[in-house]
């Protein structure tokens, strides 16, 4: 069995004061996705960097507190890629990916655009480069699994609120029908929605810090493993932990009938 978490941390020293390593050492995962690390390698403490029996791969961001993501793994891959090649994107450290022999597992952070127009556009923009390097993984000879905050509720059954939310970023129509074209176009899978394709409330990943939100599970579906056919088909269980908070976003953990 292939166990893959991906989580969201909102700063992992956040999410370290809060329990997330003692949990993090029951689960027995093989790869750990983070994203949102808003730290440094001088941040990082010795248990960040390596859990036990993990090892630990990041790219950070340039301005401090701010994006990166990582990997743990249990293996050492082969190769370790940092970024996309695009400068303004590898600068805010949204990219990570270990090679194996046969798979490649990938930690990714979309861009936010909530924050003004200038961010969507630079949403935009990533999502236009992210699909060209979707479409030549997709053919890369690896079965690929990619985890991560993509920022994008797909459907309506992926977020509480979406009528109210039709023009804001993370349910536009355009970003939506991005990600169509991701699972359609070029045959992507949305891991946990071929396990559970009705799943509404208990979907949820993420909850704004405003109002109620958490109280009330007025919540969004945003965090993915999103992975080629062949590997996708041998997902047998996909849960989200919500006993405990960590972050405003909750661990996906995927098993897979597969190794690496």
């Amino acid at each position: 069995m292939l166990r893959i978490i991906s989580a969201n941390l909102n700063g992992i020293r956040s999410a370290a004061n809060k329990g997330f390593f003692p949990w993090l050492a029951q689960q027995n995962a093989d790869f750990v996705c983070l994203q949102e690390l808003k730290a440094q390698a001088a941040d990082m403490t010795l248990e960040m960097l390596n859990p036990p029996g993990l090892y630990g791969y990041f790219h950070y961001a340039e301005k401090k507190g701010y994006s990166g993501v990582g990997v743990y793994a249990r293996k050492q891959p082969l190769q370790v890629i940092e970024g996309l090649g695009v400068p303004e994107i590898d600068a805010e450290g949204r990219y990570l990916e270990l090679v194996y022999d046969t798979h490649s597992i990938i930690s990714v952070y979309l861009p936010s655009g909530s924050s003004g127009e200038h961010r969507q556009t630079a949403k935009f923009a990533f999502m236009e480069h992210f699909f060209s390097h979707l479409a030549h993984l997709v053919k890369c000879g690896r079965q690929v699994v990619l985890c991560g905050d993509w920022n994008i509720a797909h459907n309506e059954i992926d977020l509480k609120n979406w009528k109210g939310n039709m023009k804001n970023s993370g349910f536009l129509p355009e970003e939506r029908a991005w990600l169509t074209k991701v699972f359609n176009d070029l045959g992507w899978t949305d891991v946990y929605r071929r396990l559970h394709p009705e799943a509404t409330g208990e979907a949820y990943t993420w909850w704004s810090n405003r109002g109620q939100a958490w109280a009330k599970n007025v919540g969004w579906r945003i965090d993915y493993q999103i992975a080629t056919p062949e590997i996708a088909a041998l997902a047998t269980a996909a849960s989200i932990y919500k006993a405990e908070r960590f972050s405003d976003h909750a661990p996906l953990t995927i098993d897979y009938d597969t190794a690496v």
